[in-house]
């Protein structure tokens, strides 16, 4: 391959990676950072993106809690937040390996509306026929088949595209009608309900999360994680004789993402369950109620669990494995790829199987959360998973793009539109602002791209 595709089949490798001296002799350490802040973030190998998203997410957080009186950055809203930015940062997760490999996928709407329809009658019509209703396997049983439909429908996509050269743009077009269609045509446009009561709890409702103590488990075992991972990373850098991060930098990075973490936690741990519905889990539980009356915390909800998971094996995917350097290397150079051995048009199959997969994933966090399977479920979310990945920082020109900048994106994504119906703006002009970011965003990453001479 050429350079730039070796560099692109590194996927979201680290600054170090396009450092000639990593091809050489093992380089010590650099000593303390010069050149004040920017020295250190250089040092720290942190994404200067990343850190603009991060301004431009307080910022907005800020701006909308002045405007609502204090009522944004509170955590009962974040809790809100979190869990209502969950679908979108499922399916954003799988638009970027679409869009990193010069697709687009404008179907996930509609495919996240079809798979819900295809689960709720799964689990209301044709489960209860042999399990009964409520059955453990139900909700197992349920999540299975909508994974595998989703499956279904990204590789009948991505024979279209791959194998039969079809655009994207127009295969995904298409989808976007034919399977808003089918999701009628599943019920005729009967809304099913309810659901399962364990399914439900993937919508983040009450009993939809770990409460306080699994909470502070789950922030352990992240932070347990970080640090692991930052050791082993060391450790790859050591055996492939890669230039090594100062040591304060590996701490430094170690520090504030524990930090966040804690803070997270902490944060969801402060909004309690209301006290009515706490009284009600407590008598179904046959739990005594103290005269005090029930403090419960929340904690974090089960879907931003499962964006944590998705994100974790999707961050691996891409930095780990050879499926993720290869789609990283058919976005940076599609011609180089192929010549260089890479089977496009299974690649090209296999990345819109996945997506199908994830947009499974987030048509059970959607219709949990709002314990029901309607037609409408979906709609407009191709436009909020696109805008959340590009906003992320990933580059419709290819080769470029990050898990967690998408899964930011999607929280600034939200956190507009939360804002927005906090302040009373009207639909139509929350669309025309939500629209411009999208414009603007596409805009700031082509002056990137030309700054740093791609």
């Amino acid at each position: 391959m050429t350079e730039k595709a070796e560099t692109a089949a590194e996927g979201e490798a680290p600054a170090h990676s396009r450092n000639p001296a990593a091809a050489g002799e093992h380089r010590p350490e650099a000593g303390p950072a010069r050149g004040g802040i920017r020295g250190a973030l250089r040092a720290m190998e942190v994404d200067m993106r990343l850190i603009g998203m991060v301004g431009a997410l307080a910022l907005i957080w800020i701006v909308f809690d002045l405007f609502t009186g204090g009522t944004f950055i509170t955590p009962r809203n974040l809790f809100n937040l979190t869990v209502q930015t969950a679908s979108v940062a499922v399916m954003a997760c799988g638009m970027v390996f679409v869009i990193v490999a010069r697709h687009i996928d404008l179907s996930v709407g509609s495919v996240l509306g079809f798979i819900a329809m295809m689960m709720g009658a799964f689990q209301a019509d044709f489960i209860p026929q042999y399990l009964g209703f409520d059955h453990p396997a139900t909700f197992v049983l349920t999540i299975l088949f909508g994974v595998f439909i989703g499956l279904i429908v990204g590789a009948l996509q991505g024979f279209l595209i791959g194998y039969l050269t079809i655009p994207s743009f127009i295969v995904t077009l298409g989808g976007l009608l034919v399977w808003r269609g089918a999701a009628w045509w599943v019920t005729e446009g009967r809304t099913i309900a309810p659901l399962d009561a364990n399914f439900r709890v993937f919508g983040g409702g009450i009993g939809g999360t770990l409460g306080a103590t699994w909470s502070w488990v789950f922030g352990a075992v992240a932070i347990v994680a970080i640090v692991a991972f930052a050791i082993n990373n060391r450790r790859m850098r050591m055996h492939f004789k890669f230039p090594l991060k100062p040591v304060w930098a590996e701490i430094t990075n170690a520090v504030v993402l524990s930090g966040a973490v804690v803070a997270f936690v902490w944060v969801m741990n402060a909004y309690p369950v209301p006290e009515r519905a706490a009284r009600r889990i407590a008598e179904a539980r046959g739990i005594p109620i103290p005269e005090s009356g029930l403090d419960w915390a929340q904690g974090i909800a089960v879907p931003v669990v499962v964006v944590a998971l998705v994100a974790l094996a999707m961050t691996y995917i891409a930095q780990r494995t050879k499926f993720g350097r290869y789609v990283f290397a058919m976005g940076g150079n599609p011609q180089a790829a192929e010549l260089s051995g890479i089977d496009t048009k299974r690649m090209t199959l296999y990345i819109f199987m996945l997506m199908g997969a994830l947009a499974a994933v987030s048509a059970v966090i959607a219709s949990a959360r709002l314990q029901s399977a309607a037609n409408d479920l979906g709609t407009l979310d191709e436009l909020r998973v696109i805008a959340a990945a590009v906003i992320g920082g990933t580059s419709l020109a290819g080769g470029v793009g990050t898990i967690y900048g998408a899964i930011l994106g999607a929280l600034v994504m939200q956190s507009l539109q939360s804002g927005m119906a906090l302040i009373g703006i009207q639909t139509a002009l929350q669309s025309i602002v939500i629209g411009s970011v999208l414009v603007l965003a596409v805009w700031i990453d082509q002056v990137y791209r030309k700054r740093i001479g791609d």
